[in-house]
């Protein structure tokens, strides 16, 4: 019985010498999951609004390197059909983001003032279209709880001023056993909870890929459910397809 008790006495002085995981690491280890090359998918990206009425529409999206360089092309509705975005993401620089729009033989370049946009009609702004950079927050593990029978880590991340976000916090659910998010709430600058996001992964090849996204917003009482097929993941895709002059051409 001693042998039992000095047995439990040393298993939690171990464990209690562990060091925490803090904030900032648990970033870094989300950060580090392996990610494809490149990526091709088809979405259908489902609109819903206050009164319940919803519309949807379809687009092709190329990749690479998590989506840092991306292109996406309207497929339909016929109203939306040829419109298209194109995505670079460049470190301490600003992104570049161009959306061409047949309808007005018009190119938009989506500044840095524009962020807070919604793209396209749907509850994501252009900022939310971006990877987030891991030095321009700052992180704090505030707890722990299961979430829809998943144990997870609380992780609230906050904008540095140079961030320039929108968003005066978000806190984010990361499941523990897999280290993924299942779902993030956005907050205003008044401190309002204004959007919830739910994220749903899929295992293709080695990856945990993007299966679907629904983010509410709670302040307008509109929605925007994203969903993927089609996937194809390390296709080697050539890299010059990501510039503006291949927004016009038929996507891929």
């Amino acid at each position: 019985m001693k042998v039992f008790a000095r047995i439990i006495i040393f298993s939690l002085l171990a464990a209690a010498s562990l060091p925490a995981m803090n904030g900032r690491e648990l970033a870094e280890a989300l950060d580090a999951k392996a990610k494809p090359k490149d990526s091709r998918a088809t979405l259908t990206m489902t609109l819903t609004n206050k009164s319940g009425k919803s519309q949807t529409k379809e687009l092709r999206s190329l990749g690479i390197d998590n989506n840092r360089k991306q292109i996406i092309w309207f497929l339909a509705p016929a109203r939306d059909k040829g419109v298209a975005f194109l995505k670079i993401e460049r470190l301490n620089k600003d992104d570049e983001m161009v959306l061409w729009l047949p309808a007005f033989k018009k190119t938009r370049y989506i500044r840095s003032s524009d962020k807070a946009d919604n793209f396209m009609g749907s509850d994501m702004s252009y900022e939310d279209m971006s990877n987030r950079e891991l030095d321009d927050y700052d992180y704090k593990i505030i707890g722990a709880e299961s979430l829809a029978a998943v144990e997870c880590f609380i992780l609230e991340s906050i904008p540095k001023a140079e961030a320039e976000s929108s968003y005066s916090k978000i806190i984010t659910w990361v499941a523990k056993e897999k280290l993924l998010p299942i779902q993030e709430h956005f907050y205003n600058q008044k401190g309002e909870l204004w959007k919830v996001k739910t994220i749903e992964f899929t295992k293709i090849k080695d990856y945990d890929f993007l299966k679907s996204i629904i983010v509410k917003d709670l302040l307008s009482n509109h929605s925007t459910e994203l969903k993927m097929k089609d996937v194809e993941l390390d296709g080697g895709l050539d890299e010059t397809i990501f510039q503006e002059k291949n927004l016009q051409r038929n996507p891929m």
